[in-house]
């Protein structure tokens, strides 16, 4: 069997290892600037794919008829898909024998898009998984072959589902692929009327606000840690938290905003309050919450809410 991967982010690499066997062909996006020093870094399949001595194509556009008539030359069975960040044309699709098939990071129809994962988690979800779908001209829109659920932790941030699933869609994969490229699988439709959307995040959707509830911020929290990274406006300036948890407290009578507490660092919402284990203040290295209190002059009874 001949495959041609395509994949970007890291949720792709299992997948990709499971597959090295029978892959012709790694195509992922190119390097690109990334951190603080805007240095230009190569993707996380590109790095993987050199690991394993793999020939890699980094197109700007996949749809370019030179790319498509390069692959279309390949002759492969199938493309296999996951995380590659940009959508296949009518043109490519139509290009391997037996099809192009994905692996998405969510119980399809629900989080179509970009940041499935962070949506499960923003919303309070407990169970998500990863669908294996047949590739149409659509986003997220084909037909379901196979899904593998799991539960959320309730303390699960999500950095690490991403990584508990991307290894259940290695496996998944890994299951389906002699079947996929012998035409052998079953085909459910979506149900568009149940179909829900997980645009790209920004940094302004990982902003925890002191006067929603606590369990509400603290799905935010798990949603965005670590990337772009849960942060909060206070009165010391913006305060990036690298690590929370729930406090435990029923109810703590004070405003929002207020510290209840300065060790350990825990701050009071609409209903509820969080503990700041970790925090970040602008312009200087990652302390413990209490360790920040400390050097802030902040004391309990203080409100940090601007």
């Amino acid at each position: 069997m001949k495959l041609v991967y395509f994949g970007t982010s890291a949720f792709a690499v299992p997948a990709l290892q499971a597959l090295a066997p029978n892959v012709a062909l790694v195509v992922t996006q190119p390097d690109r600037p990334s951190g603080r020093g805007m240095a230009t870094r190569a993707s996380d399949v590109k790095n993987a794919a050199a690991a394993l001595g793999m020939q890699v194509e980094t197109p700007e556009k996949s749809r370019d008829r030179a790319f498509v008539e390069r692959l279309t030359a390949l002759n492969a069975d199938a493309f296999v898909v996951a995380s590659y960040g940009q959508i296949l044309s009518k043109a490519l699709l139509a290009v391997p024998r037996a099809g192009c098939f994905n692996l998405h990071a969510s119980l399809l129809p629900k989080y179509r898009g970009a940041a499935p994962i962070q949506y499960a988690v923003l919303n309070g979800d407990t169970v998500t998984g990863v669908t294996l779908m047949l590739m149409d001209a659509g986003m997220d829109t084909g037909d379901m072959i196979a899904k593998a659920t799991t539960n959320i932790g309730p303390d699960e941030t999500a950095g690490e589902l991403h990584d508990r699933l991307a290894q259940t869609a290695a496996g998944l994969v890994a299951e389906w692929i002699e079947r996929l490229v012998a035409g052998d699988f079953p085909r459910t439709p979506q149900d568009e009327g149940e179909a829900t959307y997980a645009p790209k995040v920004t940094r302004a959707d990982a902003e925890l606000d002191f006067e929603r509830p606590a369990k509400e911020e603290y799905d935010r929290y798990r949603a965005f840690t670590p990337f772009p990274g849960a942060w909060a406006r206070t009165t010391s300036g913006d305060l990036k938290v690298r690590s929370a948890g729930r406090s435990g407290r029923r109810s703590t009578g004070a405003a929002p905003g207020t510290v209840v507490a300065t060790n350990p660092f825990e701050v009071a919402f609409s209903s509820g309050s969080l503990v700041f284990d970790t925090v970040q203040p602008e312009g200087r290295k990652a302390v413990p919450g209490p360790d920040f209190a400390n050097g802030a002059r902040i004391r309990t009874g203080d409100c940090l809410k601007p």
